[in-house]
């Protein structure tokens, strides 16, 4: 039988901005990738692989931690209950996990087959490979911040610290590849992703040494693109008005923050004061049910809003968490300070580390809203003991942070039956 693989067709990488919008011929051979020519495709293939994957593990991780409340709509945007109270079940959990896991295999695979198709010598000076490495380290790193266990290609059962690991790896062969094909861009997202996953290790001494060499204000976005819905940002789609309201920022921390700060970091508009979401929600904070008050975030205002993947800022934050867990209080406010007093918002101070903490629980949440790094936060926190606390209404008793692996996953992997 001739061996088949679905090929998602792309436009030419971009090396300072990543163009990702894609056509689908249909199911071709797997022997036609084997050229270079068919490269351009397989590494936008993991891109646009890595951005679907990100735009719903964001929607409903966002959802389970408080960062967005549901206002009733049902169908492809609809918040399950189950999700509405923190909890990520199995049965639920099949999109995310799929998803997440297609995009570190199409990255990791297709990294191999560049390899094998430019040769040891030409892969290692390539744009095209460090591209595809980088997405191989951000893949593996949403798995490690979103989901509870570890599985590689259909093996046991382990620690969800597998990915980090793999993630690391990937991004310490980006940075040399992109290195010596000149990529500098590709080389410091990929200096920043492993910080970031380095602080996830607890490997402290490597992520602030990796922080350190990130500017403030570099970022590094996933593009979204507005040729079809399946390319859109979708957490701008679900809450565009029409058709649309599926979500709100009544009942959120983010409600009452806002409001006393004007952060633009977590900038939404009340103004619609009469305006009402898609449906009627139960089980709101102040005990009513029913329809309610819209209010939309306003950082992702277009359907191809682009989505941070790192950031300089987020730098900053792992080396102010450095300072912390090292009991210097000072030297971690006057970080957070920094950037603050940038913006013209309130200073933050802190007499004790319990106070520093939650400055910092705080910070994060604020610079990484609706981006998917929030679920990893609090469950690297929790695992840790650290010190601090949080909004009321992010604080959520016995709420999940991470998705559970899939019940189609448990039911096809044989390593993982009884």
């Amino acid at each position: 039988m001739t061996k088949q693989i679905s090929l998602v067709l792309a436009g030419a990488l971009l090396t300072a901005a990543c163009e990702l919008k894609v056509t689908n011929p249909g199911p071709v051979n797997a022997d036609f990738l084997d050229n270079k020519s068919a490269l351009p495709a397989i590494v936008n293939g993991a891109g646009r692989d890595l951005a679907d994957a990100l735009n719903w593990t964001l929607y409903t991780s966002a959802a389970a931690a408080r960062e967005i409340w549901p206002a009733g709509s049902t169908g492809s945007f609809g918040i399950s209950v189950n999700t509405q109270n923190g909890r990520l079940t199995e049965d639920e959990s099949g999109d995310y996990w799929d998803r997440t896991q297609r995009a570190r295999w199409t990255a990791e695979h297709g990294a191999a087959r560049l390899k094998e198709v430019l040769g040891s010598a030409d892969y290692a000076k390539s744009t095209q490979a460090a591209q595809i490495l980088v997405w191989s380290g951000f893949a593996n790193r949403m798995l490690g911040e979103n989901m509870c266990t570890g599985v590689i290609d259909g093996g046991a059962a382990e620690d969800s610290k597998v990915y980090f690991t793999r993630a690391e790896a990937n991004f310490t062969e980006a940075m040399t590849v992109a290195s010596a094909a000149g990529n500098a861009t590709l080389v410091t997202a990929a200096q920043a992703g492993r910080a970031s996953v380095r602080l996830n290790l607890n490997n402290l001494t490597g992520a602030v040494a990796d922080a350190g060499a990130i500017a403030n204000t570099f970022a590094y976005k996933m593009p979204y693109y507005t040729n079809e819905q399946a390319q859109y940002n979708r957490i701008y789609f679900a809450n565009a008005n029409q058709p649309y309201r599926a979500y709100t920022q009544k009942w959120t921390w983010v409600e009452g923050y806002r409001a006393a700060t004007k952060d633009p970091r977590v900038a939404y508009d009340s103004s619609a004061t009469l305006t009402q979401g898609d449906g009627a929600v139960g089980g709101q904070p102040d005990g009513s049910s029913g329809k309610v008050r819209w209010y939309f975030q306003t950082k992702y205002a277009t359907q191809n809003a682009n989505v941070n993947l790192v950031s300089g800022w987020e730098m900053r934050l792992i080396e102010a968490e450095s300072k912390l867990i090292g009991n210097d209080v000072a030297g971690a406010v006057a970080i957070i300070n920094t950037r603050r007093a940038a913006l013209n918002v309130p200073l933050v101070t802190a007499a004790t580390s319990a106070d520093a903490w939650t400055a910092l629980k705080r910070e994060r949440a604020i610079e990484l809203w609706l981006e998917a790094r929030r679920l990893g936060d609090l469950r690297r926190w929790k695992a840790a003991s650290r010190p601090g606390s949080y909004d009321t209404r992010e604080d959520l008793a016995n709420r999940d942070l991470c998705f559970p692996i899939s019940l189609q996953e448990k039911q096809s992997n044989t390593n993982l039956k009884p």
